[in-house]
């Protein structure tokens, strides 16, 4: 048995591949960083989850199949948690976290660790020196402490470290700091150091966070509606607000203004983010590329990263690395910045398959950027299996006659997924069931789905999917459809998408449709699309454009 290692699900931004499910994304083998050259096979064989740190690379954090934690490498000021500060070149179990599912991890310069448990619970250990384990002192923690100030009716669901300063984010989008505050990473207000967790509050009091990221010395939130807030040390534009000066409490990156972001990420000194529409924007440091903008020079204001005319779906940047990677929605990795000791100022097409090798292979040092999950490949789960048995004949007892093929499906499983079927299957005892209202490519994903919990469709196709699960009270695969038409949107086919969110009143698709087509006004009024459009939802669109300001010059 052979254990690969796949990136760990992300929080619920909704930034995820067209498939939307965990199986698309591809596995990355364990042995490409070289602190688990110190495994045998058995325990490579062993590992779920991975997360290497440390100044060099040489530590590591992973827990195995039967939830247990382990740890291995320098043990620099105690940060392997094991209440000394000894080096291991042999992996020790880390019992004081027994019984402990980690959800997700971070960690600083010290290095410091700060974890998230499957509940909601935050543990931290290690370097101190600046209160980053926010446990009230600046002494080294040889173990790992449960931090339960200001957090014990919370729960946690992502966590940024700094190099010595420390963010949480909770289920209910707030955002607490502690750590080192010199140029108000923390964002207090002020630069005194915070040695218990406190709650990010001035601009973003009334705001709902959906994601944070920590740069060296600086701290980044996205808010629910696509903003960006930024505080902390800006001494090479890592703000991104136009400015070198510090700062203490949140700000907006106003010139963002009108663009929808859904992550950020951040490298030592510099900024990464994805928007909605797919695009990347960085700002900061460039002394190494790192901005992919074809120069060295640092950047003050977002600037677009010109990947490729594919989709981004996904970006990454590390605190402790001058490396920066994207995702295409094509499955194709590109990186630049800092690699190997040079300088790529261009995005550069890698052979990898996910941005993880990126920073195995390039990166200096070696260590992950996110927490990784590893899991045996020869291992079938109940979803996996189910997802074999769509069209199947040698199983079903169901078959769908649609333009002149067979869909083959279990009635059983269609009656507990789907309420129309529950209804007309109840007293059905035909085996065979003729469907004229749908395509065959249409009606093969909606019933596929039932069976997957994803879509793989083309743009135009999902908007007959669309038309189905509106037909059929199917919400969830309705925001499934949404999301593959916003991925596939482009100038040439946003009129017939917007007309199609009109038609089934899909307001969140409507509206994304709409801004895309007010944000590439020029091209999308001289495609045919435009000239072809209904009179009414012409009207419509001409009177909206008005109100935003489209026609001013």
């Amino acid at each position: 048995m052979r254990a690969v290692l796949k990136p760990l699900g992300l929080k619920a931004i909704p930034a995820a591949p067209v498939q939307a499910t965990l199986s698309s994304l591809k596995m990355l083998d364990v042995g490409k960083w070289p602190i688990f050259s110190l495994c045998s096979e058995e325990e490579l064989q062993l590992i779920r989850q991975a997360c290497v740190f440390g100044s060099a690379g040489n530590e590591v954090l992973y827990t195995t199949v039967n939830d247990e934690i382990f740890v291995l490498g320098t043990n620099c000021s105690g940060c392997l948690g094991l209440g000394d500060v000894q080096s291991t070149i042999e992996p020790r179990r880390l019992d004081s976290l027994s019984g402990k599912k980690i959800a997700c991890l971070s960690y600083g310069s010290g290095p410091h660790i700060v974890l998230a448990t499957t509940e909601g619970e935050v543990f931290t250990w290690g370097h101190n020196a600046y209160s980053q384990l926010g446990n009230g002192t600046t002494n080294h923690g040889l173990v790992p402490c449960h931090i339960s100030t200001n957090l014990s009716n919370k729960q946690v669901v992502e966590v940024a470290c700094g190099s010595y300063h420390s963010l949480v984010l909770t289920s209910d989008g707030e955002v607490f700091a502690w750590g080192y505050n010199n140029s108000g990473q923390v964002g207090s207000g002020s630069t005194a150091n915070q040695p218990i967790p406190r709650r990010v509050t001035g601009c973003l009091q009334n705001k709902v966070v959906m994601n944070v990221a920590c740069g060296q010395m600086c701290s980044m939130a996205v808010v629910d509606n696509g903003e960006v807030f930024v505080w902390g040390y800006n001494g090479n534009g890592q703000l991104g607000l136009g400015s070198s000066g510090n700062q203490p409490t949140p700000c907006r990156v106003a010139a963002l203004q009108g663009i929808r972001v859904q992550r950020v990420a951040c490298g030592y000194a510099h900024t990464l983010v994805l928007t909605d529409e797919g695009q990347v924007y960085a700002w900061g440091a460039n002394s190494y590329g790192q901005l992919g903008t074809g120069n060295k020079s640092n950047q003050s204001y977002p600037t677009p990263v010109v990947v490729e005319k594919d989709r981004i779906i996904e970006i990454a940047a590390c605190h402790s690395a001058h490396t920066s990677a994207a995702k295409t929605q094509g499955g194709h990795v590109y990186m630049w910045g800092q690699c190997r000791g040079q300088s790529v100022i261009l995005p550069h097409l890698t052979h990898f398959s996910c941005t993880d090798d990126v920073f195995a292979c390039f990166a200096t040092p070696a260590v992950t950027w996110r927490l990784l999950s590893v899991e045996p490949d020869d291992h079938l789960t109940v979803a996996e299996s189910l997802k074999r048995e769509f069209d199947n004949p040698d199983t079903a007892d169901l078959k769908f006659l649609v333009d002149g093929k067979y869909i083959y499906a279990h009635k059983v499983l269609l009656k507990i997924r789907c309420e129309h079927f529950r209804s007309s299957l109840e007293d059905n005892e035909d085996d065979i069931v003729e469907m004229s209202e749908f395509s065959y490519p249409v009606y093969r994903a909606f019933l596929e789905y039932l069976y997957t919990d994803s879509i793989s469709l083309s743009p135009e196709e999902a908007v007959g999917l669309l038309d189905l699960a509106t037909f059929y009270r199917e919400n969830r695969l309705k925001k499934l459809c949404q999301q593959t038409i916003k991925q596939g949107i482009c100038e040439e086919n946003a009129i017939a998408l917007l007309s199609a969110a009109v038609k089934y009143d899909a307001q969140d698709l409507e509206d994304f449709c709409f801004r895309f087509c007010i944000n590439h006004l020029t091209v999308v009024t001289q495609t045919s699309g435009f000239a072809e459009m209904d009179h009414d939802l012409l009207k419509n669109f001409i009177s909206k454009a008005s109100r935003v300001g489209a026609f001013k010059n």
